[in-house]
């Protein structure tokens, strides 16, 4: 933890009291050396969500949803650096925080959350179909299997026993994961799936994929992309080849706001950190075990 100075909001830019910051497997991506080693880079601040009270504005502040003004409770993404106690970020990236969230949940609802979104909008979930959803009891596993099932589609998450009640209580059909895994998915779904998307990046996940779901345009993973590219099925998010998807997941921020304020989507903690233990929340998250968001609290 160090003291550095937070500048003065310019011209379209907010600054942020922040309250709770997400934390995502980016995070400890960008040190790993998966994006590259160059050590000019160093320092990197990390995190990309925050949620928190806006204490200063720029002019012309105006984000998704219109003016940000003083006091506005509000959540950030992307917000570069969010590992933070205060922070100035673009008010394009400002939206409303939910009022029936805590700190805690807005902190954790969009990185996940539009990464859920994108997910479906590529593999062209629709009413009536079935979808496997690799790592469901995760940050964006946990979403994506409230929003399909929000579609109106059958949903198949694959998680550990532990956890299946949970799955259940979302509206999904839970599956251990492990040997044997693409008959338990057919005995599930005796008429087929149509979709599919790997959240966790594992062969596992990517070949049972490709072996259920007919049209591999209709798989994706977020994770797997060695494997995702040699399967010849969709690879989003920030890896090597992947499809960004910034238009769609920019304006899911408002969908997944709203959705969160009229209880139709429920954001699960796994675990709150102080700030300064987030080399704890790091080790956590890197498991791939947790159920549902880490977050840091300053």
């Amino acid at each position: 933890m160090i003291d550095v100075t937070v500048p003065e909001p310019g011209p379209g830019q907010v600054r942020i009291a922040v309250r709770a910051a997400g934390v995502n497997p980016f995070d400890h991506k960008m040190y790993s050396g998966a994006f590259g080693t160059d050590a000019s880079n160093l320092p990197l601040r990390l995190g990309v969500e925050a949620a928190g009270v806006v204490t200063a504005v720029g002019a012309d502040a105006t984000g998704p949803a219109g003016s940000v003004e003083v006091g506005d409770e509000v959540i950030a993404y992307r917000a570069l650096g969010a590992y933070s106690a205060e922070l100035v970020v673009p008010a394009l990236s400002v939206v409303p925080k939910p009022a029936g969230l805590s700190w805690e949940q807005a902190g954790g609802l969009l990185a996940a959350g539009v990464t859920a979104v994108h997910v479906l909008e590529a593999i062209d979930l629709r009413k009536d179909e079935s979808v496997l959803i690799h790592g469901a009891a995760g940050g964006v596993g946990l979403t994506a299997v409230q929003l399909a099932v929000a579609r109106g589609a059958t949903v198949l998450g694959t998680a550990s026993p532990a956890k299946h009640d949970l799955l259940r209580d979302l509206g999904a059909i839970p599956i251990t994961y492990g040997p044997g895994l693409a008959d338990r998915v057919r005995a599930a779904a005796p008429e087929g799936v149509h979709a599919a998307a790997d959240l966790v990046g594992t062969d596992e996940a990517v070949d049972v994929s490709v072996e259920l779901v007919a049209d591999r345009s209709r798989v994706a993973t977020i994770a797997g992309f060695e494997r995702g590219a040699q399967a010849g099925i969709k690879l989003l998010g920030g890896g090597p080849g992947a499809d960004p998807g910034a238009a769609v997941r920019a304006a899911a921020r408002l969908q997944l706001t709203e959705a969160a304020e009229a209880g139709r989507l429920r954001v699960l903690i796994a675990a709150s950190h102080p700030l300064r233990d987030a080399a704890a929340a790091h080790r956590q998250i890197m498991t791939g075990h947790t159920t549902g968001k880490i977050v840091l609290v300053p």
